[in-house]
């Protein structure tokens, strides 16, 4: 964790440099009334310490005579916002399908300043952005970058723009060269891609309770066997490497991986690491009982949150509103490689000018808001490892998926 307080040194003594602030209009709360000292937390997923830390000086800039600021960047680790949300981050990042969790726990700050432009900074009220920031017609945080999916990865010394269409070329090209293509199977969030493209469902039941999956269908149009059966039949090709995501990049640099399905993350490392050679596009089709399906994806959006506990209400909105502004957003894509959510910024040529963008809105067609319940993360990684060693022990497939979609339906607890 690190606390940081600006001042300046006159004969010696550190004195504390006053942040100060236009007035944000005349509906602002008593808190900007009057000067004041206050202290807040970031935790640091919100942007780079060294971006906040600029962009935190810059928001000195923009006050005169109310506040005097010091403030704390905190590991994201130490951050638990719903079983200790008191003890939290003043200003935090999420992951929109975290949205409705803090949100009925009363975690998550209503931002009530500049409301009209946040939502027009991200194209508007009618917007998923917006949208997903948007409870019972109020606002509860801030669209930071959106595209928060995935897309494959290649490397054009090896391949060429069609022999990224099908997943069958991309193992065959790999396994030629004794090299891997990756994905992670332990993890549902990339197995979905398979049985969404399938036409299988996933998604939260109205209540927001539990979650709604066929996986484990037998009568629809394909089959959940026949999309494990396929799923095995990648696993089990020399080109395929199962890989934690976060595995990704060393197996590059190794030179073992030539593609790979991963997020914009990991951009600006995998463009250092090929060169001229870097490329990316939306996912590929795979063979699924003798036909060629389109991998679907998850999507969604970083959004700043607002902590409802913290002291300084006024001053973390505003705050939290710089930092998720064009600017900021723009020297994250920068840092990140992750889209902004802001559409001036999106539409930059600087923006648009990246693989990884550009593979993103290919993508887009095929990708869903993800909305899910905990109890599916535990339950599709087992699945999913099992898959991924071969199924060693032989599991009858229906039996297999049965019991998943038994654990993924489980309500959600509360208290």
């Amino acid at each position: 964790m690190k606390k940081c307080i600006f001042s300046c040194v006159s004969s010696a003594v550190a004195v504390t440099l006053l942040f100060s602030s236009m007035f944000y209009g005349c509906d602002a709360q008593k808190e900007s009334s009057q000067f004041e000292t206050v202290h807040l937390t970031i935790a640091s997923e919100v942007a780079s310490e060294d971006i906040l830390e600029r962009q935190i000086a810059k928001f000195q800039s923009l006050h005169s005579s109310e506040l005097s600021l010091s403030y704390t960047i905190r590991d994201v680790s130490e951050d638990n916002l719903l079983k200790s949300p008191r003890t939290s981050s003043d200003i935090f990042c999420i992951a929109n399908d975290q949205m409705d969790e803090l949100y009925q726990s009363g975690t998550l700050l209503e931002i009530t300043e500049n409301t009209d432009r946040i939502l027009s900074d991200v194209g508007g009220a009618g917007t998923t952005a917006a949208e997903v920031v948007t409870r019972d017609g109020k606002i509860y945080g801030y669209p930071i970058s959106s595209g928060n999916g995935y897309f494959l990865y290649y490397n054009k010394a090896y391949f060429s723009d069609t022999d990224v269409d099908q997943l069958d070329r991309i193992l065959e090209i790999a396994a030629q060269n004794e090299k891997k293509f990756t994905m992670d199977f332990s993890s549902g969030w990339y197995l979905f891609s398979f049985f969404k493209g399938a036409g299988l469902n996933l998604e939260y039941n109205e209540e927001k309770a539990a979650n709604i999956c066929t996986w484990n269908s037998r009568d629809a149009q394909h089959s959940g066997v026949s999309i494990a059966e396929a799923m095995l039949d990648i696993t089990a090709n020399p080109g395929f490497l199962n890989l934690p995501n976060d595995q990704f990049i060393n197996q590059v640099e190794n030179g073992d991986v030539i593609a790979g399905v991963s997020g914009q993350w990991n951009a600006e490392e995998l463009s250092a690491l090929w060169g001229d050679d870097y490329a990316a596009t939306k996912l590929p089709t795979y063979t699924l009982a003798g036909e060629q399906v389109q991998m679907a994806s998850f999507t969604g959006y970083r959004i700043l949150g607002v902590n409802a506990y913290t002291e300084s209400p006024t001053w973390a909105m505003r705050l939290a509103e710089f930092l998720s502004e064009e600017e900021t957003q723009l020297m994250r894509f920068e840092s990140t490689g992750q889209c902004p959510a802001n559409v001036n910024a999106a539409n930059s040529e600087k923006v648009q000018a990246s693989p990884a963008v550009a593979a993103t809105a290919e993508q887009a067609p095929y990708s869903y808001i993800q909305h899910v319940a905990d109890p599916f993360w535990d339950a599709s990684s087992n699945f999913g490892t099992i898959i991924a060693d071969g199924n060693p022990d032989g599991l009858d497939l229906q039996a297999l998926l049965d019991k998943t979609v038994s654990q993924i339906i489980v309500p959600v607890k509360t208290n």
